[in-house]
């Protein structure tokens, strides 16, 4: 089986992106991909795909793609601030796909600023299971790796489940958990079964806010890692629960769905 090539991106410190992304107009509804279309022709039939994080690079690789460049580092705490270097553009140059998100300013200055003949591809970054399925099955018809794509959905359907049978049989009392959580990681907790009372974000919490999630009397609050804003409801008796939505280097959908079930299954053996 062939291994998924992924390459980070050097960012080398040279000049500033700012003089080549003045002859961007800016991004247009027009430039990303609706996923209706045939895509771009991969060459020698494997597609060659970069993307801005590795959160796109997980899906891309679960849809099949093996030659993967990542731009923004794992280690970015906040990729949609992350500012890109004139070296990003060499790998965008020679790509078929690049794959960004709405949330991401920079995507399509950086095609357009190598003068890519890359299809742009928006992808709908969000890890619930179903949304996941839609996203994985429309990247490999675009790449032309449809029955990779399936392959892998089928084990991840499965790993799910397991997942999902294994935190329910662990919430507290036999009954399910009523939880706050941030707008981004309500997957996690359909992933636990979990009753969602309440959402936040992205912005802080305001005091009514506050005083209103607090009302809901929550066992748990799942945080966003990635936009953490501090304790969210204090003094309330809630347990947090930090929540990771990017993959690492592995570009693992799977281990991103593992680790929070990990949390998850700690934090309601906490709850009393």
């Amino acid at each position: 089986m062939a291994r998924t090539r992924v390459r980070i991106s050097s960012l080398l410190p040279v000049l500033a992106l700012s003089a080549a992304a003045a002859l961007v107009t800016g991004c247009g509804g027009d430039t990303g991909s609706s996923g209706d279309g045939e895509g771009a022709a991969p060459r020698d039939g494997k597609p060659v795909v970069v993307v801005t994080t590795t959160w796109e690079g997980a899906f891309a690789k679960a849809a099949g793609a093996e030659d993967i460049t990542v731009i923004v580092p794992p280690s970015t705490h906040h990729a949609p601030d992350y500012d890109p270097k004139p070296s990003d553009l060499a790998a965008v140059a020679k790509a078929d796909f690049v794959l960004y998100a709405p949330f991401e300013p920079y995507a399509a200055k950086i095609k357009e600023a190598a003068g890519s003949d890359a299809e742009l591809v928006e992808v709908a970054l969000d890890n619930d299971a179903d949304r996941i399925r839609d996203e994985v099955a429309r990247l490999g018809g675009l790449f032309g790796t449809e029955k990779a794509a399936a392959t892998w959905q089928t084990g991840f359907d499965a790993e799910y489940t397991k997942l999902s049978e294994g935190l329910k049989g662990a919430w507290p009392g036999g009954k399910s958990p009523n939880v706050v959580a941030q707008v981004f990681t309500g997957w996690s907790a359909k992933l636990a079964g979990a009753t969602t009372v309440g959402t936040y974000g992205p912005e802080a919490v305001t005091p009514a806010q506050l005083a209103e999630l607090s009302k809901k009397k929550p066992s748990l609050v799942l945080d966003n890692a990635h936009m953490s804003t501090g304790t969210v409801l204090p003094d309330s008796g809630a347990t947090q629960v930090k929540i990771v939505n990017y993959p690492g280097e592995d570009l693992d959908l799977l281990a991103v769905h593992r680790a929070a079930a990990a949390e998850l299954k700690k934090a309601m053996g906490a709850v009393a």
